[in-house]
């Protein structure tokens, strides 16, 4: 159990572990402390402690000095007292040296789970100290083994785990491959520190980013935001502090070096790099690029924006399966509404139709509702009368009144959509009535048509006009 050259020991065990010697030290008494009340029983006093100066861990037991002993685990005789220590008095708590070979093989074998114990607790601990420093960056591993879709990634002194929701689609790796990820999370568990990575994160990519452009450590280039579908494509938006420098230019590289190294390490993902900019219209209308923008409506309560681009750029700016759109509502943070000018035209004169068909509405007061941002009934019903009466010729009276006849206006078109279905229902059945057979003259027929009580014969010709929500409409996912 006495171990001669323990200090060596605890260096080489430290050195070795990443381990502070002082937890091991402490480990070590703990250990000693529990063996020698495994032999002396639990009431006995007991001090363990590490003298460097002979690199040995002594262990003292103390007992009351007394005249009569009741209870030997914890009292000494004077006589005997006296002998140890010719100065002591009664009372006194007297130590001893215990050898700690005597403690025996059940002790000594109780010892060592301890020490085992407290030093794998030590080195997780030192793992996590190592590794929770580390959370936000790139690490690099070797591929372990593969459990249920999981990439266990092996990094020497421990192990990190790429769940499957965190691999890019189509990227396969097998056994003893090396792997590049994102340290995503560190969690202290009781089996071992988890480090949880990722490849799909847009922090990946701005960490790549940061290892190819060194203008970006210098922090000359500053990097705003990054969103990408993982695999697929990506939009990575930057700004310059020094105006000599292009931020764009920094990060594609010579002749793109800089930008293909990333996109190597993405198997193929594109990248679209973004001059970011401080008007957010400025910078959605980057973000949408390569598209033309005519204008751009801002509602700055709901965080949104209505994008108008020419017809022949719809489908640009949308992107395949509306990926360009949403990656640009990521990127920016706002809620892109993408129409096309003929839509936007035809919407709008909806609008402006809507308002006239109110009562008491002339042209020129609906040119004056325009002006003030009020463009259809929809959105006069959400207008107070505060804001109507600042509208000149527009009395609280009046304002009262308009918001009424927009409300009835609108629930009357809610009326009509709902039983529009079944009105042309009916339409259709009263017309194959009406229609006698070929060869069935009038005055043969036994049976006269119903006429339609509500509808005219010009009335079931007409086709009904196609309700709002069948609209094409192109907004972004919210993700």
């Amino acid at each position: 159990m006495l171990i001669t050259d323990i200090q060596r020991v605890i260096e080489q065990i430290s050195k070795d572990k990443g381990i502070d010697r002082e937890v091991l030290i402490q480990g070590l008494e703990e250990a000693l402390r529990f063996a020698a009340k495994k032999k002396f029983g639990s009431k006995v006093d007991i001090e363990v402690q590490y003298n460097p100066e002979i690199g040995e861990i002594e262990v003292f037991q103390f007992r009351e000095v007394v005249e009569d002993i009741s209870e030997p685990e914890i009292q000494i005789g004077f006589k005997e007292a006296v002998k140890l220590d010719p100065e002591c008095e009664i009372g006194d708590s007297l130590g001893t040296k215990i050898d700690t070979s005597t403690f025996g093989r059940i002790a000594a074998q109780s010892a060592k789970q301890v020490i085992i114990q407290k030093m794998k607790d030590a080195e997780r601990d030192a793992v996590y100290s190592s590794f929770i420093d580390r959370k936000g960056e790139i690490i690099n591993g070797i591929v372990q083994r593969i459990e249920r879709g999981d990439i266990i990634v092996n990094f020497g002194q421990t192990e990190g785990v790429l769940h499957s929701r965190e691999q890019v689609p189509r990227e396969t790796y097998r056994r003893g491959d090396r792997i590049r990820a994102y340290i995503m999370d560190v969690l202290h568990e009781t089996r071992g520190p988890q480090i949880i990575l990722s490849r799909t994160h847009p922090n990946f990519l701005i960490n790549l980013f940061k290892t190819e452009v060194p203008e970006i450590s210098e922090g000359i280039v500053e990097i705003k935001g990054a969103a990408r579908e993982p695999g697929i494509r990506a939009k990575f938006a930057v700004a310059s502090n020094d105006s000599d420098i292009d931020p764009v230019g920094a990060c594609v590289g010579m002749k793109g070096s800089r930008v293909q190294n990333v996109v190597q390490e993405l198997r193929g993902e594109k990248i679209d790099i973004i001059p970011w900019h401080i008007d957010s219209a400025k910078f959605v209308c980057n973000a949408l690029a390569p598209a033309e923008i005519s204008r751009v409506i801002i509602d700055e309560d709901n965080r949104a924006m209505e994008v108008i681009v020419p017809d022949d750029f719809l489908s640009v700016a949308i992107g395949k399966r509306g990926q360009n759109v949403r990656l640009a509502s990521k990127l920016t943070g706002w809620h892109l509404d993408v129409k096309s000018e003929t839509r936007y035209s035809e919407a709008m004169q909806k609008g402006y139709d809507s308002l006239l068909a109110l009562p008491g509405i002339g042209i020129s007061m609906a040119d004056a509702l325009y002006e003030k941002g009020i463009f259809s009934t929809e959105e006069l019903v959400q207008v107070s009368i505060e804001e109507l009466t600042q509208i000149r010729g527009i009395s609280e009276q009046k304002a009262a009144k308009l918001i009424e006849y927009s409300i009835n206006a609108l629930e009357s078109s809610a009326a009509v959509d709902e039983s529009a279905p079944i009105d042309n229902a009916k339409a259709d059945e009263n017309t194959d009535e009406s229609e006698p057979a070929d060869d069935v003259t009038p005055e043969e027929s036994t049976e006269e048509p119903e006429p339609a009580d509500d509808i005219t014969p010009e009335e079931s010709t007409e086709e009904p006009e196609p309700a709002d929500d069948e609209k094409q409409q192109f907004k972004p996912d919210e993700n």
